[in-house]
């Protein structure tokens, strides 16, 4: 379905009013826009883009359509005298092996080329270390925003809170915000030496002193949208932030990963998503006048997206939704060598598999599956453990029947976090496992085991049972576990101070392939669910 085009004139509602009540503190300053001048502005945006910068197989998105489609939109602003800015809501790491092996090389110098603005950084950005994101940002060549997180070592943020553009005498502050629970969902060896504070707080003190040196304000977020402020278990996201905070004109936003084909209006404020993975360009066309917006127009643009149809015979094809956009081959050109390279490190054959091993989020992350049993069982032997741990957050995808290849292991874990294990006594498992087995299901932390059988009673295992055997007060017991977790990410206990704690510096996704070659083909009946947690 071809997405329809949001036209709102805004005298008519309380956004108007709203941010020309904002700008009245911009006049008290000395504003820099002429008065009665109208100055058009074009937002364009995408967010957890997740490595996807080649099309898929479908044809579908990619970097080089991108271009396109963004070539043509700045062409056509500046022959109505207008002015574009390309943001990005952040998550550019982590999700398509060919990116992930080159710590998405591709995927930034791909953003240089298409001369991205500004970008708030995502809570991926912290999966590699401090030292790739620098580098990251050097193949960016645009600034990476972030207000509220810090470096401890000089109380400043790690990157600069916010830009500032001038558009003629129109001066616009792009600030950026990221989620809070970057501290759960960042790996915390990355973490160390920063401090993530809540962006309200940094927003609250922020915004009124961006109002008083810029008259336009848009926030760059990595945070979520959540329907009416209900973010659940998650944390606050945008909607949130508007609400507390006023003066903030736009959110272009990311994180939750949803389509927002209408701005949801919160508190004077514009609030846009544009789905996932380079799927749609966002954009917003402005008119702002004396301080307020008066006209906007806002869409999703589809980039070369299918739909199933039935043809003249009836038989389901894929058509466009929309036109075709062509590939930019300037930009072809730029990503092909990091594409085959890619290629060629992944498609090395290592095994089968004789049905489907179930990834999806919305099923791992929720119950038992056999994909999640066969990663904790891999890292159990890997280390000659009693019992195998994996957090759903890390399982990123199915592992289709057939033929597999290393790509096939690395859609599924594409952090590169290796696999770590510490010996502990009967009650201290007692305690760790009560602790993982109450995890709420449907987040990333719920988790996946292999080895042990318990019942939960009132969030305290019981029943334990490891290799078939109840658990004895007399001995010790190994659990392996990967290094994410065992540095308390995704809200586990933090183990890595444990006088028993090893990291074995071998590299999940390597320690899976090798348990396949080693036993392929893989059986799926071997890898059934068995209830291995009774509620």
């Amino acid at each position: 379905m071809k997405p329809t085009r949001y036209i709102t004139h805004l005298t008519l509602t309380g956004l108007a009013v709203a941010i020309a009540g904002c700008s009245v503190v911009g006049q008290q300053q000395g504003p820099g826009w002429e008065v009665d001048k109208e100055y058009r502005v074009t937002i364009l945006h995408t967010n957890d883009h997740h490595g996807r910068f080649w099309q898929n197989s479908k044809g579908e998105y990619g970097m080089a359509a991108r271009k396109t489609l963004i070539d043509n939109i700045r062409e056509e602003v500046a022959l109505e005298n207008g002015t574009t800015l390309l943001l990005s809501g952040g998550d550019i790491n982590t999700g398509v092996p060919e990116s992930d092996l080159q710590d998405a090389e591709p995927d930034f110098k791909g953003m240089n080329m298409l001369q991205y603005d500004a970008m708030a950084l995502g809570n991926h950005e912290f999966d590699n270390s401090i030292e790739v994101l620098r580098q990251q940002k050097d193949w960016a060549g645009f600034p990476f925003l972030s207000a509220n997180i810090i470096d401890t070592e000089t109380g400043k943020p790690l990157f600069d809170a916010y830009k500032i553009f001038e558009i003629e005498d129109l001066k616009i502050a792009v600030v950026g915000f990221t989620t809070e629970s970057t501290a759960i969902l960042g790996n915390p060896e990355y973490l160390q030496g920063l401090e993530i504070r809540k962006p309200v707080d940094v927003a609250q003190t922020l915004i009124p002193e961006l109002r008083k040196k810029a008259d336009f304000v848009v926030a760059a977020t990595h945070m979520g949208h959540y329907e009416n402020g209900d973010y659940g278990g998650n944390a606050p996201g945008d909607v949130t932030l508007a609400r507390a905070v006023p003066g903030i004109d736009v959110i272009v936003g990311g994180h939750s990963q949803n389509p927002l084909f209408e701005p949801d209006e919160q508190n004077g404020t514009l609030i846009l998503q544009a789905h996932e993975w380079g799927k749609y360009v966002g954009r917003l066309d402005l008119v702002i006048k004396n301080g307020a917006i008066v006209w906007s127009e806002y869409e999703l643009v589809p980039v070369n997206l299918k739909k199933k149809v039935k043809d003249a015979e009836g038989k389901s094809i894929r058509v466009y939704i929309d036109e075709e956009i062509p590939q930019d081959p300037e930009m072809l050109a730029l990503l092909t060598p990091f594409q085959e390279k890619g290629q060629a490190e992944l498609s090395v054959e290592i095994g089968s598999a004789d049905s489907d091993f179930i990834g999806n989020r919305k099923i791992v992350r929720n119950q038992e599956t056999n994909l999640g049993n066969l990663i904790a069982l891999s890292m159990k032997e890997k280390v000659n453990a009693d019992i195998g741990i994996m957090n759903s957050g890390g399982i990123r995808d199915d592992m289709p029947k057939g033929l597999l290849t290393y790509k096939s292991v690395l859609q599924v874990q594409p952090f590169a976090n290796s696999v770590s294990y510490v010996d502990f006594t009967a009650k201290e498992l007692t305690e760790y496992l009560s602790v993982v087995a109450s995890k709420e299901a449907g987040s990333g932390a719920f988790a996946q085991f292999s080895g042990v059988e318990l019942t939960l009673k009132d969030g305290i295992a019981t029943n334990i049972k490891v290799n078939g055997t109840p658990l004895m007060d007399n001995r010790s017991y190994r659990i392996a576990i990967n290094n994410y977790v065992a540095s308390g990410g995704d809200g586990y206990p933090k183990v890595t101070d444990h006088k028993n704690y090893t990291d074995s510096g071998y590299v999940d996704a390597d320690v899976l392939v090798e348990y396949i070659q080693k036993n392929s083909p893989i059986q799926g009946a071997t890898f059934a669910p068995t209830g291995a947690v009774k509620r």
